[in-house]
């Protein structure tokens, strides 16, 4: 159960980057040009949406009671899409959704810059930490056998 909740968390994950993150990354991107102020409202929301993505992020890779599926497959398709991007550019940035939009604009900003490597690469350490597969609650060095099953009292 608590894999297949890691998984509603991994696409959780997921639209939290694209929404999120490519809309905070757009947003963030435009107020560097003349005329526009960062500490505006607009600036603000875009800060709080980078930061609400990273925030989701690190609390999927830090906490030990989440599966490392909920960051793990997200960051493995990031990692997946980057290496598109090199084999193919064309079609990865073809595969981007819903062009045209501020999401799909920071999304792509973040992929051509390399930003996506580096946020996949940290995703997919979990994966390789083994208390992370294993079920909390008891540990099996607690638990004598021969007492258990009647033989010494």
């Amino acid at each position: 159960m608590r894999h297949v909740t890691g998984l509603i968390l991994a696409i959780v994950m997921s639209a939290a980057l694209f929404l999120g993150g490519g809309w905070g990354a757009a947003r963030m991107t435009t107020l560097i040009l003349p005329g526009h102020a960062p500490m505006s409202l607009h600036g603000i929301l875009a800060l709080a949406a980078i930061a609400g993505t990273g925030l989701l992020l690190g609390i999927l890779l830090a906490a030990p009671a989440v599966s490392p599926l909920a960051a793990g497959l997200p960051g493995l398709g990031l990692l997946g899409w980057s290496a598109l991007l090199v084999v193919s550019a064309r079609r990865a940035l073809r595969l981007v959704p819903l062009h045209g939009t501020a999401y799909a604009a920071g999304f792509t900003t973040m992929l051509v810059s390399g930003i996506l490597v580096l946020i996949g690469a940290v995703m997919i350490v979990p994966l390789f930490v083994p208390s992370r597969w294993r079920r909390r609650g008891y540990d099996d060095d607690d638990i004598s056998m021969p007492e258990a099953i009647g033989l010494i009292r």
